[in-house]
């Protein structure tokens, strides 16, 4: 990765030039009166999942325990509900 040092200025007049540069993977250090400033630099680009590799992490998660994620919730959050209709109470069936 190469990181270069550029006036404020040039940064200005010369901005889409620099942001091809930083596509490419250079960096640039703006300065402002001699003083750096800012640091312009890429995005680090995630590499996207195939199905196949998203279904395996799938599959390696933890189970969740219904019941215990209630009793949780309803100790730390408290047990009141607002209506009836509460999803987490109809019967799974």
């Amino acid at each position: 990765m190469t990181m270069s040092l550029i006036s404020q200025r040039e940064f200005r007049n010369n901005s889409a030039a620099v942001m091809d540069a930083v596509e490419a993977g250079e960096t640039f250090r703006i300065t402002r009166n001699g003083v750096e400033v800012a640091e312009v630099r890429p995005v680090p680009r995630r590499r996207r999942l195939t199905a196949e590799e998203l279904v395996s992490r799938h599959k390696r998660l933890p189970q969740v325990d219904a019941a215990e994620l209630r009793r949780d919730s309803d100790e730390h959050f408290g047990d009141d509900r607002l209506d009836a209709t509460d999803p987490w109470e109809r019967s799974r069936g």
